[in-house]
């Protein structure tokens, strides 16, 4: 049959040789890793700050440790809590208030925005921590009054 083909075969085998080139490649090209981002430079171009921010943070993840942020007094209200990250897997927020859980969040490390609505009843010291069991990853929210 190879002698009635041989042109096919040519063909074929040289798609293959460029398919294992394209495969190869990507493999060999520089990328740069979580641990080296610079966080800032990331986050005022994936997501920059708003006015009235109550409490945000931006940081890697390098580990599945919870990375906890807080702020003393936090009026009643309403809010956005609005959280990206880069890396792949997924981050998640958890919001309390005084010890009391208000939400739980998550964002989808691709670059897309999350948002969740948070009703703080009373005012005292709220906390947001930051965890992900697909480490690394680089990551940003900011709690802002709702509108």
């Amino acid at each position: 049959m190879a002698e009635r083909f041989p042109a096919v075969l040519r063909a074929l085998s040289g798609a293959a040789a460029v398919a294992c080139i394209l495969l190869v490649l990507p493999a060999c090209s520089p990328v740069v890793s979580i641990e080296n981002a610079d966080v800032p430079a990331w986050k005022a171009t994936a997501f920059p700050s708003a006015r009235g921010s109550v409490l945000e943070d931006a940081g890697k993840i390098l580990n599945r440790d919870r990375i906890i942020r807080e702020a003393a007094s936090v009026p009643a209200g309403r809010y956005t809590l609005t959280a990206t990250c880069e890396g792949g897997g997924k981050a998640f927020f958890e919001v309390s208030l005084d010890g009391r859980q208000l939400a739980d969040a998550g964002a989808a490390c691709n670059g897309s925005r999350e948002t969740t609505k948070i009703t703080v009843a009373t005012p005292g010291a709220l906390e947001i921590s930051t965890s992900s069991v697909d480490a690394p990853l680089i990551y940003a929210y900011q709690l802002v009054p709702a509108r």
